[in-house]
């Protein structure tokens, strides 16, 4: 008897900020795909068509940030920055949606990772994420990315303090560059070669 074992496939799309004109509509279509059980953990609640076309339109008249991964001209997930003044407490707050068909690629790593770019960018300290109880998955993204969450009401809320991010979240290898591997074969080279004149006493001889 065989076993066949599944990895993640890496993503191939594109991720970017879409521009105001293009929210309402790729948002909007994009979170009409969602299935029940992802509208449930993105919305903390199933929500029917009618709420999701509003709250498209308000997130492209409110100063929301969207950056989307793209298959195919076709937003299958998306990463929300919602700005302070959308808050009572005037914090910004972060929000995901991943379409099932592209999971296990990386997706939720990267455009989390671009989201906290852009959110340093514009000088915030300090954002919220709020989700499912249930959403596993977004609760461990959250974790690796420094949201220390708490529970209450069925959802789970927690803050990632950019203050203590020093360094930028690395993109998963199926986002790297055939620039950034060269670079990297390269140094690799120089550091090889480097030790070698090193153990052999071949530098002082130069």
């Amino acid at each position: 008897m065989s076993y066949e074992i599944t990895r993640p496939v890496p993503a191939k799309g594109i991720v970017r900020t879409l521009s105001q004109q293009e929210e309402l509509p790729l948002l909007r279509d994009h979170l009409l795909r969602l299935d029940r059980t992802s509208r449930h953990d993105r919305f903390h609640g199933f929500m029917d068509d009618s709420f999701i076309e509003g709250y498209a339109e308000k997130c492209a008249n409110d100063g929301t940030i969207i950056m989307a991964y793209i298959e195919d001209g076709v937003v299958r997930g998306a990463a929300e920055l919602h700005p302070p003044e959308q808050s009572p407490d005037s914090l910004p707050e972060i929000a995901f949606s991943v379409e099932a068909s592209v999971r296990r690629k990386g997706v939720g790593s990267i455009l989390f990772r671009k989201l906290i770019a852009e959110a340093r960018a514009k000088g915030y300290r300090s954002l919220r994420i709020t989700t499912g109880a249930q959403n596993e998955a977004m609760r461990a993204l959250a974790n690796k990315f420094g949201a220390h969450l708490s529970f209450r009401f069925g959802e789970s809320t927690g803050n990632i303090d950019l203050t203590q991010q020093k360094q930028p979240v690395p993109a998963p290898a199926a986002f790297a560059t055939s620039l950034d591997a060269s670079r990297a074969i390269a140094n690799f080279n120089r550091a090889y070669w480097k030790m070698l004149l090193q153990i052999y006493g071949w530098d002082k001889a130069a």
